[in-house]
């Protein structure tokens, strides 16, 4: 880590901007939030047992998706590539929400979490590519090595929080990249807009650097309606669901994680399991949810197929109706019923 000139204090080396109610000069925090455990805690996580083996390959009951070059009107579509990337068409827009084609999510190409199920749309069959998000610095959010080939073969408009543009320009220096601090709002065209907002996470790529780039959800606003992504977050009481719908009213879809939540006493502030998915749903008053966080690259200790079966028991038990909470397949598409816009 490098050290300011002179003052003895830790540098930063992705941001350097005023002191907020989530920034202390040095890193990011969640207001009144919960902590990512220690070393202590990840060592005892890692070598308590208690992981469910992963079956590896796995054939998705979906083939890979050819999706149209656009959509217009009042439709949107969501395909699933695989854990948190998604293909959004809305508004003649093409929409990549934290691409990762790699196959692992990892620094390593030779070690680290390896994807069991290959992405739902093959890379070279993406129609033209307009905007991409990028929610925080996670290694199965933010992957340098589709980036690149994102840019080489697009050059696509990526949004991201405060920081991670420096990660991603060491790799892309001539990359379009426009950053955002929470509250912040951005005019991708005359129709549609994208805010961030707050969501509970962290943020690291080495041993270093934590939470030292900032972590948001966005929402895209557009006259087919509003739609509330969420890459990874704990579901700290839902009070950034409850402000979701105070500020925006609510949303034709969300994008919610309902994966990667065990064990809870090492995942609870940061991961949200199916029954919190649920609950962050109805909070935020979305009609439909396009769930994702699982069953491609393997976290954390649940089985495979587990969040899905908590996740059929946690609408049961909250009056939801399954088809209103879709747990998006690679390959799946989702067409998104027309909902009154808010």
């Amino acid at each position: 880590m490098t050290e300011a000139s002179g003052s003895g204090r830790r540098r930063n080396p992705y941001y350097q901007g005023p002191v907020s109610d989530h920034f202390d000069g040095l890193r990011f925090f969640n207001p009144e939030g919960v902590e990512p455990g220690g070393l202590l805690d990840l060592l005892r996580w890692l070598f308590g047992g208690g992981r469910v083996r992963w079956p590896d390959p796995v054939v998705s009951a979906f083939p890979p998706a050819k999706p149209d070059r656009h959509v217009f009107g009042d439709r949107l579509r969501v395909t699933m590539v695989g854990h948190a990337s998604m293909l959004i068409q809305i508004e003649g827009l093409n929409i990549l929400t934290d691409p990762v084609w790699s196959e692992r999510a990892s620094p390593f190409t030779f070690a680290g979490p390896k994807r069991v199920v290959p992405p739902g749309i093959r890379f070279e069959d993406l129609p033209p590519i307009d905007l991409v998000l990028v929610s925080h610095n996670h290694y199965d959010h933010l992957d340098l090595a589709t980036l690149k080939r994102l840019q080489e073969a697009h050059a696509p408009h990526i949004v991201t929080p405060l920081g991670n543009d420096a990660i991603i320009r060491r790799v892309i220096p001539r990359a379009t990249i426009s950053t955002m601090d929470w509250g912040d709002h951005l005019a991708v065209n005359a129709k549609v807009r994208i805010d961030a907002e707050p969501c509970h996470h962290w943020s690291a790529r080495g041993m270093g650097d934590r939470s030292m780039a900032l972590w948001a959800a966005f929402v895209i606003a557009t006259p087919a309606g509003k739609i509330y992504h969420v890459g990874d977050t704990g579901f700290h009481g839902g009070v950034n669901y409850e402000a979701a719908r105070e500020k925006h009213g609510g949303f034709r879809l969300a994008i919610l994680p309902f994966g990667a939540y065990e064990p809870r006493w090492f995942m609870k502030g940061q991961h949200q399991n199916p029954q919190e998915a649920v609950r962050g749903m109805t909070l935020c008053n979305a009609a439909y949810v396009a769930g994702h966080h699982f069953a491609t690259f393997q976290l954390t200790d649940e089985g495979i197929d587990a969040p899905v079966r908590a996740l059929d028991a946690a609408l049961k038990a909250q009056g939801v109706e399954p088809d209103r909470f879709r747990p998006l397949r690679a390959g799946e598409v989702f067409d998104v019923p027309v909902v009154p816009i808010a």
